[in-house]
């Protein structure tokens, strides 16, 4: 359970650093502007705001990636909130898809994360 965990929190930190780079590099580009369906006018006029989003993308990868060098539970429990809750509200004022493409992928994590905590704490080795 604790492999299956790390490896859904992998693929969302890893996806988070794929966000950056998109928000951060490619907003003015087409293939962002195709990802993201904007004009090259919205995409100059909000490159700033992308790029102020993007690193946030980071530092949310860079706290699942120290949770997970550090094998820290409650630091992927903390990011791993972090991000679902991110999805939520980017579903409610922005994209109804970035429920599905952040926030899912984080909450199976997060769950899988309480799971592999919860059999860790009751297994005899443990006590």
């Amino acid at each position: 359970m604790k492999l299956l965990a790390n490896l859904f929190t992998l693929f969302v930190a890893v996806s988070h650093v794929g966000i950056l780079v998109l928000e951060m590099f490619f907003w003015n580009h087409p293939v962002g502007q195709k990802i993201f369906s904007m004009t090259p006018e919205v995409a100059e006029s909000s490159a700033v705001l992308a790029m102020n989003q993007g690193l946030y993308n980071g530092f949310l990868a860079a706290g699942l990636f120290w949770g997970l060098l550090r094998d820290r539970n409650d630091i992927k429990i903390f990011f791993l909130c972090c991000i679902v809750i991110a999805g939520i509200f980017g579903a409610i004022t922005a994209k109804t898809s970035i429920l599905f493409t952040q926030g899912l992928p984080a909450l199976i994590a997060l769950i899988l994360v309480l799971m592999s905590s919860r059999k860790m704490a009751g297994s005899p080795e443990n006590e």
